[in-house]
């Protein structure tokens, strides 16, 4: 045997892990946002779309229209509102409406102060008043007498 020491075997460098390309620490920050940002987003448009495309109820209502006005800072619509008395002298009973359609409320417009007919479907659940203030959007009219 031999009187020099053993040596040791020279130190090995780490292996480096795989290269994964897209999700460096400086990454993931703009997928963090991103996320954060389209899901709700996303969200929104499936509910939205959801409750513009499904009807709860639709009907008539039948009255005099005593107010009917274009408002709202971005998203404009038409609100309006429907005096139904049943019994002349008796107090009427007021529908609120929302129209999302320029020619209809023109349509509305040109018989305001006469007895009308309006056909409406109700939305219920649209999370935003973008579409309307009321769940009632008139998407028809129709003089009476």
């Amino acid at each position: 045997m031999s009187d020099t020491p053993a040596q040791s075997p020279a130190p090995t460098a780490e292996p480096t892990p795989p290269f994964r390309a897209g999700f460096g620490r400086r990454h993931w920050g703009k997928l963090t946002l991103l996320t954060v940002v389209l899901v709700p987003l996303i969200g929104m448009s499936l509910w939205v779309g959801v409750t513009l495309s499904y009807t709860y109820s639709e009907g008539t209502r039948t009255g005099y229209v005593q107010k009917l006005s274009h408002k709202g800072w971005m998203c404009k619509t038409w609100e309006g509102e429907l005096a139904m008395t049943t019994v002349p002298g008796t107090a009427p009973q007021i529908f609120n409406f929302s129209v999302r359609s320029d020619s209809v409320a023109k349509e509305i417009e040109k018989i305001e102060g006469a007895q009308v007919q309006l056909h409406y479907k109700e939305h219920r659940g649209v999370p935003t008043a973008c579409f309307g203030e009321t769940t009632y959007f008139v998407d028809g009219v129709r003089g009476t007498k």
